[in-house]
């Protein structure tokens, strides 16, 4: 998805020729009757050409916030409709800014998760080449109270014999017991560290909670 970043609103000479004399309307710098200045000195004054002078006015004309005449040249007609034109201006812009921001967010949040997939792959590639290197990494589980499999012992449960996997340590507090044997049983909040294949940690937790 290409996204753009840092668009900028960018309107048309005259029309932001049209938004400041209506801010210096609103703003009180031309009063209602006031005459500004004729379309040449306007065009000078903006450094834009007579023809984009005239647009400017056209626009602020045919909003009734001045009234122009060849004879009477252009004079401020309506301080409410200058008002109006800049709120509607502002409240676009707003909506820009917020559309970019969100863009922007999206974007940034899309990167991240491009970089987060490949750090995933990295790990899945980096484990299963250690695992294969060492097999005898153990895998590890913790016990709650929702597994059945609580106050049973190893040999009760015929714990290989139902996952293909050996226990090699039992962590309980503070302790950890090492070869625990066949008798041992299992109580809430063990971490049981096993060994076996690829698909032992899946056949495990299966086995311990299987209502999951």
């Amino acid at each position: 998805m290409n996204l753009e970043k840092n668009v900028q609103l960018k309107q048309p000479k005259y029309q932001q020729i049209a938004i400041d004399l209506a801010s210096k309307i609103v703003e009180r710098k031309y009063r209602i009757g006031d005459k500004i200045y004729a379309r040449s000195s306007l065009a000078s004054q903006y450094k834009v050409s007579a023809e984009t002078a005239r647009r400017a006015i056209a626009v602020l004309q045919d909003l009734e916030i001045v009234e122009a005449s060849k004879g009477s040249g252009v004079i401020i007609k309506s301080y409410e409709k200058a008002a109006h034109f800049v709120r509607q201006f502002h409240d676009v812009q707003s909506i820009h800014e917020i559309q970019n921001e969100l863009l922007t967010s999206i974007h940034k949040q899309q990167q991240e998760l491009i970089t987060l997939q490949e750090k995933a792959k990295q790990l899945i590639s980096r484990t299963e080449h250690f695992r294969s290197v060492n097999p005898f990494i153990p895998y590890q589980l913790e016990l709650t109270a929702d597994s059945p499999c609580i106050h049973q012992t190893v040999q009760a449960l015929n714990f290989w014999q139902n996952t293909a996997s050996t226990i090699v340590g039992i962590r309980r507090g503070n302790e950890l017991l090492i070869s625990p044997g066949p008798y041992v049983s299992f109580e809430e909040g063990d971490v049981i560290y096993f060994i076996g294949n690829d698909e032992s940690f899946a056949r495990v937790q299966s086995f311990l909670y299987p209502n999951a």
